[in-house]
């Protein structure tokens, strides 16, 4: 493709990563009122919040594999489509159980769509540090995505109902399919072999398997459920790992994991959004339901994070290049640490100052180093095999947000049910803070203050514990990404690779 074209498919990508990227956004925005709508119970709201999550880490690598196979082009047209209809059961489900099985099934569409542009954009530049600037712009996608959902959602939901919110994927999806159709070029495995469907049913019983495992353990404590969902999810993924082994040519080629710099990248992303998710999923409750913000308010309020990526992510291949991939990586997740450690002291009345600051300094952290990651994945591999290695990258993406969600979401709510209300406080407070919002509006004022009241600081106490365990997780995980990248350089010519 001429140089020109190559930058307008990239423009076609982007519009695939901001699809994605608003969907997980607005969906923290309007978590209070479909909490009202819905009335989910507080295990039923975190379903909610990872069932997306879920498929998508236990397909990701199936679908990557497969655009490998088929097209990636084709992969994409065909999730998109999908991804736009299943928006529509989302905005209309009626039912808290009806709207945890319409998230499941936009993470199997989902779950073409990530891997389909990393793999494209790994094709469309064979040049490393062009392909450093077209990632750049993929992640700040990612993170314009980030800040423009809660505006438009906030928009959205002041004036219409929340199922809105989804419909917002149509128009994108309708542009992305009329003109990636056209402009972006087909690229596959030359010798790719059979899509083993053995394999597929193997990667998602076990991934699924050890999320669901964990999640219940976090949520509910010692049962038969976990260690049973645990046992069953560990034997699915030994019988792939076997498998995989004994194929000519398998699903997901293991190799990958030989190398040092692909297999640390892959790990720092894990245990970077597994330290970051959890948090973020309860910050628009926090804005909203205990600091009083409007849905648009609270949108504007995130943005310092979004902005902080978006300037990372574009400058971080070049930071890179001059000074070390470790030093990049280690340095964002020791700053998104150190942010978090920040809002270990967050109240009910905490002032936006405080917030705005730790906002900024996250996404500066993680636009620099998920950008950096990325690149050192995709440059790992030959790009026949783009398509598995970027579905790895975000199967860990994917399976740190889910786990994160279970874990620190469950510290939160947790920590959130110890609460002690006035007389007559109903257990649906209990719940969750959505919750206890409408319950104090059936109580008589004195009562219903004392309660939100309560209820307000304990969640706010909660998420402080949230960021403190999340705080841990980042800077070990930076000393870790310290000592594994050790030596690991991005790539300066084309020559080297291709």
């Amino acid at each position: 493709m001429t140089r020109p074209r190559r930058w307008l498919a990239l423009g076609v990508l982007v519009l695939a990563v901001l699809l994605v990227a608003v969907d997980a956004t607005v969906l923290g925005l309007a978590t209070p009122f479909l909490s009202e709508d819905l009335k989910p119970s507080g295990t039923q709201l975190l379903w909610i919040g990872d069932a997306y999550s879920f498929v998508l880490a236990g397909l990701l690598v199936s679908m990557g594999s497969l655009g490998d196979r088929i097209g990636r082009k084709r992969i994409l047209l065909i999730g998109a489509t999908a991804f736009g209809a299943i928006s529509v059961l989302n905005a209309y489900a009626n039912s808290a159980e009806l709207m945890i099985v319409a998230r499941a099934l936009l993470g199997v569409a989902g779950a073409t769509l990530m891997p389909a542009t990393l793999a494209l954009i790994r094709n469309l530049f064979h040049d490393p540090r062009e392909r450093s600037v077209a990632i750049g712009i993929w992640g700040a996608a990612a993170s314009a995505g980030m800040a423009i959902g809660p505006i438009v959602g906030g928009v959205l939901l002041e004036n219409f109902w929340w199922g809105s919110v989804f419909l917002i994927n149509l128009p994108v999806m309708a542009v992305l399919v009329v003109v990636g159709a056209r402009l972006l070029p087909e690229s596959r495995n030359p010798q790719p072999g059979p899509w083993d469907l053995a394999s597929v049913v193997l990667s998602m019983i076990g991934m699924i398997g050890i999320v669901y495992a964990i999640k219940e353990f976090a949520a509910h404590g010692f049962d038969w459920i976990p260690p049973a969902s645990g046992i069953v999810g560990a034997i699915a993924l030994y019988g792939f790992v076997r498998r995989q082994r004994r194929l000519p040519i398998p699903l997901l080629d293991l190799r990958l994991f030989r190398s040092r710099g692909f297999s640390s990248a892959v790990l720092a992303d894990l245990l970077t959004i597994l330290g970051l998710s959890g948090l973020i999923f309860f910050l628009s409750q926090y804005l909203q339901l205990v600091q009083g913000r409007r849905p648009i308010e609270a949108g504007l309020a995130e943005m310092p994070a979004a902005i902080g990526a978006i300037v990372a992510g574009l400058l971080a291949g070049r930071v890179a290049r001059r000074f070390s991939v470790r030093a990049v990586v280690a340095g964002g997740l020791a700053a998104i640490g150190l942010a978090l450690a920040a809002l270990t002291t967050i109240k009910q009345d905490t002032g936006y100052p405080l917030l705005g600051a730790a906002l900024l300094v996250v996404g500066a952290g993680a636009g620099f180093s998920f950008t950096v990651t990325a690149d050192v994945i995709l440059a790992a591999v030959p790009k026949e095999e783009a398509g598995a290695a970027s579905a790895v990258s975000e199967t860990a993406y994917e399976l740190g947000a889910a786990l994160g969600i279970a874990l620190l979401g469950s510290i939160v709510t947790g920590v959130y049910r110890d609460f002690t209300g006035p007389a007559g406080t109903p257990a649906a407070a209990h719940e969750s803070l959505g919750g206890a919002v409408e319950a104090a509006a059936q109580l008589p004022s004195q009562a219903g203050a004392q309660l939100l009241d309560a209820a307000r600081q304990s969640f706010a106490h909660g998420v402080s514990i949230a960021a403190g365990v999340g705080a841990a997780v980042l800077l070990i995980t930076a000393l870790v990404a310290w000592f594994l990248l050790r030596g690991q350089q991005l790539s300066t010519s084309s020559a080297q690779e291709d």
